[in-house]
């Protein structure tokens, strides 16, 4: 018996006849849909009831998802329990957020490790729409400690750098994760 409903298998049968940079391209279009949906869901709440009730909402829902994908991805990639700071950040590398970020820098050793966003397409978008800079960093902070702490309790997460703090115009956030 498949462990995949007969729809997925269909699917997945579709998906393999697919050349591997074209499924790859597939692939992150679907990602920044996920995000262009998020994006949109705030924008929308935004609107209608402010940028801090858009804001609780939407750090709520990322801590949420955090844990979820954490999760899903230690599974999937076998991590097992509390794993190391480079393992921690590998899995994050493979998370929705971090493949939706192009423009980032990842610098791992044994017990530390920081993630920089250089330039973030959600920002710029939303100056490019005359809007104000998202202070996101309640949501990011949420979305990227329960990440970690899902993964091992013991791991700490600092924010380096992250509006509404002033940042240089080459870099919008970083973030440290230490054992």
């Amino acid at each position: 018996m498949s462990r995949y409903p007969p729809g997925d298998r269909e699917d997945r049968k579709i998906l393999a006849t697919m050349p591997i940079e074209r499924l790859l391209d597939y692939f992150f279009l679907q990602i920044r849909n996920l995000w262009r949906v998020d994006g949109l869901y705030f924008l929308g709440i935004e609107k209608r009831f402010g940028t801090e009730a858009a804001t609780e909402i939407d750090a709520g829902v990322w801590q949420a998802m955090a844990a979820i994908e954490a999760k899903s991805l230690q599974k999937m990639f076998d991590a097992g329990e509390n794993p190391d700071v480079p393992t921690i950040m590998d899995l994050l590398r493979r998370s929705s957020w971090a493949l939706d970020q192009p423009f980032k820098t990842v610098q791992v050793g044994s017990k530390q490790a920081t993630l920089s966003v250089d330039r973030c397409r959600t920002q710029e978008t939303r100056l490019s729409k005359g809007l104000l800079e998202f202070p996101c960093k309640k949501v990011r902070f949420g979305y990227l400690e329960n990440f970690a702490k899902t993964l091992n309790p013991k791991v700490e997460v600092t924010c380096l750098v992250c509006p509404p703090d002033e940042h240089p115009k080459e870099l919008w956030c970083k973030w440290e994760f230490k054992l």
